[in-house]
């Protein structure tokens, strides 16, 4: 069961994006829904070499690509069935290594998703792993013995909220797998499967590729005793007993001196959900030599009801998102280093669930609540510290797909949610929006790119429907329009550039009467920035600090967005100062208005 043939001829030394990669933009392209090139509705390479140009105009500097190894797609390919061949629907090898090419020439660097806490059940080690219990590949996953009543090993759920265990007719033992059942997990105590995953490693490294999206990366280390979890536990029911387990810390010094720390300037961005913020410092302190960066989750599952994933939280406010940032910011800014995003293919976009045209008004005036919600976000994302991951058709303001019927779907999980719910007596129709709020198919709907037929993504009919709300947003009429979203986020980015207040900055959060309203100061080498943002669908009026009034009122515009219909895009200073006795100083922010100013260095 030897690897593929691994004869390859050694890339050219990687190039440098020209700036530390914490100072710059990434970008995460969800294949599948990005670009097809060749008519079939599915998005492939071809198709991204024909939009690196975008990519460089918007000014990324780093581009996620999710998974194009050969997979037999039951997760759209994080099952992969072959990690040295690219996915028949995707392309070629030879055209992955030209848009390497394509990409460095911009300057962009390229990070692949790595996926290595499991594979398919359709890949040469699971099938030999499963033939008999002797087989050397036996160890590379996990197996148990059924339970003295003859079920599971033990009570532990997968993320699709059935048991994480199935048991194989062949051998009589159950094999795990923490996401769907077609996904069986490896076996990171096993010191072959290791070095095999590092061999694979290291062919991308060599064919020039500048660095890897860990997926589910602290779920590699199981407790060894694989116990029972309480019957109440968070779901997944288990989870405790495999995020951040007790080998993790060994496991990923290992990973990084056996292939990352071979080849100097690759970046690792982990997806490490459920964490302590002392676990992210271990995680990515640059002296352990583990990763360099994780995913802050914690914003993008805002409205997340933890009980049940299904439902929004009703107790959620902006309050919570003002608490993420400071916390992140005084516990590991610094001393750790984590990537900020608000949008991304697993989570419903913000915009048309959270925030926007949450109604479905829809025409001008839902594109206009959409906009002006998305350029907030942005700002707010943009400007907080960390490094901004922009999900695809984010910088266009592309709202969450609202699919009317079970038919719209395509993720396994959705689908069974919705039969088991149905089963369960609940109603269509409250299904389907709670499935609109929540399913990650709603940000998976294909890239917008024109009005035309297929928006632009494709000649043919593409693999999930385009989004209902018709394609208002959309690169080509966005691309020459100063008010556009699009054109907001290539000033967010150019800001970021030219300014190390962003990337470096401190940060103090002023603190404000009115949760909606956000207001803070970042600083950093003698240039001091003061943002305002309002996350909220109403104009909303707080008091505001005198001195904080007076920077603001003598500092800089920058940037600033507002609701089309009620405000340009730079409306001048929001303070007003009350004549009654009080004689505060106000801050007053219409809908989804934000700004950015550059203010005094000195107090």
């Amino acid at each position: 069961m030897e690897a593929k043939d691994k004869v390859i001829d050694t890339a050219e030394t990687k190039q440098s994006i020209g700036r530390d990669w914490q100072e710059g933009v990434l970008y995460q392209l969800y294949p599948p829904s990005f670009k097809d090139s060749d008519g079939d509705g599915w998005g492939d390479i071809g198709g991204m070499l024909e939009k690196v140009g975008y990519l460089a105009e918007l000014g990324v500097s780093a581009v996620w690509i999710g998974p194009v190894c050969d997979s037999p797609m039951e997760d759209n390919g994080y099952d992969i069935r072959d990690y040295y061949k690219i996915h028949d629907a995707y392309g070629t090898l030879q055209q992955f290594e030209e848009l390497l090419v394509k990409l460095h020439e911009c300057d962009i660097k390229l990070i692949m998703d790595l996926v290595i806490n499991h594979t398919s059940d359709e890949h040469p080690w699971f099938e030999a792993s499963r033939s008999s219990t002797n087989n050397p590949y036996r160890d590379y996953y996990i197996w148990k013995p059924p339970a003295a009543d003859g079920g599971p090993p033990n009570n532990w759920r997968s993320f699709s909220e059935e048991s994480a265990w199935e048991l194989d007719e062949r051998t009589g033992e159950y094999y795990l797998h923490i996401f769907d059942k077609k996904q069986p997990d490896l076996n990171w105590d096993s010191e072959a499967m290791r070095q095999d995953l590092y061999e694979m490693i290291r062919f991308w490294l060599e064919k020039g590729v500048d660095g890897f999206r860990l997926d589910a990366i602290n779920m590699i280390s199981k407790h060894p005793d694989f116990p029972d979890a309480p019957q109440d536990a968070r779901h997944p029911r288990g989870q405790q007993f495999y995020k951040n387990g007790p080998r993790i810390h060994e496991m990923l010094r290992e990973l990084h001196e056996a292939t990352f720390g071979r080849y100097p300037g690759t970046l690792t961005l982990g997806e490490a959900p459920t964490v302590t913020m002392d676990e992210v410092v271990r995680y990515t302190a640059p002296e352990r030599k583990e990763m360099d960066m994780v995913l802050q989750m914690e914003l993008v599952r805002m409205g997340k009801d933890f009980g049940n994933p299904w439902k929004t939280d009703p107790d959620w406010s902006p309050a919570m998102l003002k608490e993420s940032v400071v916390r992140w910011y005084e516990e590991v800014f610094n001393r750790g280093a984590y990537a900020l995003y608000l949008n991304t293919h697993d989570h419903p976009r913000m915009v048309g669930t959270l925030f926007g045209d949450r109604a479905g008004v829809g025409g001008t005036e839902g594109k206009a609540w959409n906009d002006a919600a998305a350029k907030a976000i942005g700002t707010f994302l943009h400007t907080l510290p960390g490094t901004p991951l922009v999900y695809q058709g984010e910088e266009l303001g592309m709202p969450n797909a609202n699919y009317r019927s079970l038919e719209d779907y395509r993720d396994k999980g959705t689908v069974s949610a919705y039969q088991r719910r149905l089963a369960e007596g609940e109603s269509e129709r409250d299904i389907l929006v709670s499935l609109h709020a929540r399913s990650r198919d709603g940000a998976r709907s294909p890239m917008h790119w024109t009005t035309g037929t297929g928006a632009g993504f494709t000649d043919g009919t593409p693999w999930i429907p385009l989004s209902p709300q018709g394609q208002a947003a959309n690169a080509e009429d966005e691309q020459n329009d100063s008010s556009s979203v699009l054109n907001h986020y290539r000033q967010l980015i150019r800001l970021r550039q030219q300014s190390p207040v962003p990337a470096r900055g401190d940060l103090n959060m002023l603190a404000l009467e009115d949760e909606w309203l956000f207001a803070y100061v970042r600083a950093a080498a003698e240039e001091r920035w003061i943002v305002l943002v309002n996350l909220s669908n109403q104009s909303r009026s707080c008091r505001i600090e005198e001195k904080w009034a007076c920077l603001i009122e003598q500092g800089e515009l920058l940037l600033g967005s507002g609701l089309a219909t009620s405000a340009p895009s730079k409306s001048g200073v929001p303070l007003q100062r009350r004549s009654d006795r009080t004689g505060d100083c106000m801050l007053d922010l219409l809908p989804y208005q934000s700004a950015i100013y550059r203010i005094s260095a000195a107090d």
